[in-house]
């Protein structure tokens, strides 16, 4: 019902829309006198306002369309090289003459990127990807939202993640990196110590995991706390929705994107109200630059798909309330997951110090999952005044972070770890 509600209010605030878009065009027109006066921004200003936060925010486009490589343009076209119903794996191809104009005559190590599962597309992640590019093959995952699957195209749960996984990881050849960033955590570990188990040609070289809750109990935060007092039958109860007409996945139990928009919001409300009255002023006083980043980040951030049912409980109850992985009490397809049998993957863990997501600690219990790796294998960093989004996002992440995780993956892949040296 609040799915339907939500569609509803939506397309009966249609009318405002339009009307504030004329109105923002009317006062902001260069032919309108009135355009340069105090009272002409203000009312193109409260006019966009109130447009930017009643629209629907589609999905957004990657936009990486050139990268810098030292001094040299490169241009990057994107291709998908595996599809599901529910995941499209993209590789961001660089094109070769101009690497090789910029001096790079060899292959570079492949990293699959995955982007969590947890309401925003994997676009969220285009910093991520555009700091990775210049010195990597990279892939990522693009999941789909399950308001546009068809019933008839099935389940999506947290072992079908796995699975998804291991398959990807596979496509992408011989011991490839993986980066789990935020939720991938344990079902990138999952699928990494069963592959390590049955001596997979394509498990990870390296796995690297950014703010990710492998181990929940660990500095437990608000997110964190509200998932383990809440009873299991609460999130079944208040946060499923059924998929209305005429979406594609119609009739399908999911947890709304919307929903989870919600929670974020109220998480920060003070922090977001505070960025909607700047980028008020910032119009008004005719800062461009201002006003443009905060419509890039909301773009972005107001982006959100939805999620399977059976996907988001099993997340909560494995993750959340029980901590399977982090008790070595997890099991998939019959098998129990063993991180212990992993020998010969590297483990590098990120964490922000002020990070009110996954708090400190919590990812950085991989490696006490992990026993049967040498420390040499193994590097642990926390970023020093870093929060959630700054993990992976970002100018601490590109000066400080990436190069610490660049460095560590050259120097545990098998193919690439001797010139290193």
């Amino acid at each position: 019902m609040l799915y339907a509600l939500h569609e509803a209010r939506y397309y009966a605030t249609t009318p405002l829309r339009a009307g504030a878009k004329v109105a923002r065009d009317f006062w902001g027109s260069p032919f309108n006198p009135m355009s340069q006066t105090l009272l002409g921004r203000q009312m193109t200003a409260g006019a966009d306002l109130l447009e930017s936060t009643t629209r629907r925010y589609g999905k957004p486009e990657w936009g990486i369309d050139t990268i810098k490589v030292g001094q040299v343009d490169v241009r990057v076209r994107q291709t998908v090289v595996w599809e599901s119903p529910w995941c499209r794996l993209i590789q961001f191809d660089r094109d070769m003459a101009d690497m090789r104009r910029a001096g790079k005559f060899s292959l570079d190590p492949a990293v699959l990127i995955v982007a969590p599962l947890s309401g925003h597309y994997a676009t969220l992640l285009r910093g991520t990807v555009e700091a990775f590019l210049p010195d990597h093959a990279v892939f990522i995952t693009d999941w789909k939202s399950a308001r546009d699957v068809p019933m008839m195209d099935g389940r999506f749960d947290f072992h079908d993640y796995v699975d998804h996984i291991r398959t990807m990881l596979g496509v992408l050849g011989p011991r490839p990196n993986v980066v789990a960033v935020c939720q991938p955590g344990p079902p990138v570990l999952a699928a990494a110590a069963l592959m390590a188990e049955d001596n997979d040609p394509s498990r990870p070289a390296s796995m690297t995991f950014m703010g990710s809750p492998i181990d929940a109990r660990k500095s437990p935060t608000l997110a964190n706390n509200l998932a383990k007092e809440k009873p299991f039958a609460w999130f079944s109860s208040n946060m499923i929705y059924t998929v209305p007409a005429p979406y594609p996945g119609a009739m399908r139990r999911v947890y709304p994107g919307f929903v989870q928009l919600a929670s974020f919001m109220t998480m920060n409300q003070a922090k977001h109200q505070d960025a909607h009255k700047k980028y008020f002023e910032d119009l008004v006083a005719g800062d461009g630059d201002g006003a443009e980043k905060h419509r890039e980040f909301y773009d972005e951030y107001l982006s959100v798909l939805d999620l399977t049912e059976e996907f988001y409980l099993q997340t909560i109850e494995i993750v959340f309330q029980k901590h399977l992985l982090a008790k070595g009490e997890l099991v998939h397809r019959g098998r129990q997951v063993r991180p212990e049998v992993i020998t010969d993957i590297g483990l590098m863990t990120v964490e922000g110090e002020n990070d009110d997501i996954s708090g400190v600690g919590q990812t950085q219990a991989a490696h006490d999952l992990c026993t049967g790796l040498p420390q040499a294998l193994k590097e642990l960093y926390v970023a020093p005044k870093v929060g959630h989004y700054g993990v992976f996002n970002g100018r601490r992440f590109n000066q400080d972070i990436y190069p610490r995780v660049r460095d560590f993956i050259l120097r545990t892949d098998p193919n690439f770890s001797a010139k290193a040296v």
